[in-house]
């Protein structure tokens, strides 16, 4: 590989373009094609954003030899299809979170990627960034004894228009998929798997969730209390309990710039750890590293994390009696 690594872009949306954006912070990427399925999509954004090449299919943009990894930014109804192009085209891929919308597609993804020796991580940034490798730090020293607990709230007011992707089923809507693997995440980091899972939802009218309240139990006696919701404005904030501590995660837990240590009754220590963008270019240069270094899986983002993690989310759709047609 050379001294630059060369970035596709599958898919034109959003977060597409936030990528984009915060890839730029890192001297040694470069973003040299974009596909989507029709070419004047890809060409617009191009054009856009100073990509040198457009391509009007994702298996084009899998096949350019040019590019050495892609990122998929499709809606989660379209990430194992997406995904599966770039895979048996032997494009390492990194895939946004969650990768597919059920564990059964997730393992067939893992599978795929290890029969075509390529590199393959979910886009779960949350755990890229310093804040939280500063936290899991903590924790291993003890510095807040056993853990005990992990609380995560990630709620926004969402869009009443029912063809929206949050509100479409054929899309995989809802808020448990786009908001809630976020607090999910928090409890895995800090406690693991879960033993048991308890959740209630209220589906909205084009059925998906919209407010959906999660308990995770431990056999240790910890336990996450973890909420998501497109219906009301929450705190977003994050906080890892345990015997003589306490760590807080500020407003917008999930793309954190620093964390508060409270020990016992003792002065709360902060930890500042700012950054440009938005974050995710910390996801970005993992992905670097590991192709440099000739990994097959992110000791980050492990595949059996990002298994771990959709198991739990497929015991809460059970819980909740949430479908999806795709």
């Amino acid at each position: 590989m050379s001294s630059t690594v060369k970035w596709g872009i599958l898919a034109t949306g959003g977060i597409a373009v936030q990528f984009v954006n915060d890839l730029r912070l890192l001297p040694d990427a470069e973003v040299v094609a974009v596909g989507s399925r029709t070419a004047e999509s890809a060409r617009r954004f191009a054009d856009t954003h100073g990509i040198p090449r457009a391509h009007g299919s994702w298996q084009e943009l899998a096949e350019d030899p040019e590019v050495d990894v892609i990122y998929v930014a499709t809606p989660h109804s379209a990430h194992h299809e997406a995904t599966l192009a770039c895979l048996r085209a032997g494009k390492p891929a990194l895939t946004e979170k969650p990768v597919t919308i059920d564990r059964a597609g997730a393992s067939a993804l893992i599978a795929e990627a290890g029969r075509a020796g390529v590199f393959f991580m979910e886009a779960m940034w949350t755990r890229c960034f310093p804040a939280v490798a500063k936290a899991l730090e903590l924790v291993a020293d003890g510095a807040i004894g056993r853990v005990t607990g992990v609380h995560a709230d990630f709620g926004f007011v969402g869009p009443d228009d029912p063809t929206h992707r949050l509100n479409a089923k054929e899309l995989a809507g809802g808020a448990l998929l786009d908001l809630g693997v976020y607090p999910i995440t928090m409890a895995h980091l800090f406690l693991g798997a879960p033993d048991h899972v308890r959740a209630w939802a209220d589906l909205g009218p084009t059925g998906v969730d919209r407010n959906t309240a999660i308990i995770l139990g431990y056999e240790s006696g910890a336990l996450a209390s973890l909420t998501c919701s497109f219906v009301g404005d929450t705190p977003r904030t994050a906080a890892v309990t345990g015997t003589a501590g306490r760590i807080e995660f500020a407003r917008d837990f999930f793309m954190p710039r620093g964390l508060v240590l409270r020990r016992g009754d003792g002065e709360p220590e902060t930890f500042d750890l700012p950054h440009e963008g938005n974050g995710y270019h910390f996801e970005a240069a993992e992905v670097q590293r590991c192709l440099r270094a000739g990994l097959l899986e992110s000791p980050l983002v492990p595949h059996a994390e990002t298994l771990a993690v959709m198991t739990t989310l497929d015991r809460v759709r059970a819980e909740i009696g949430l479908t999806y047609d795709a």
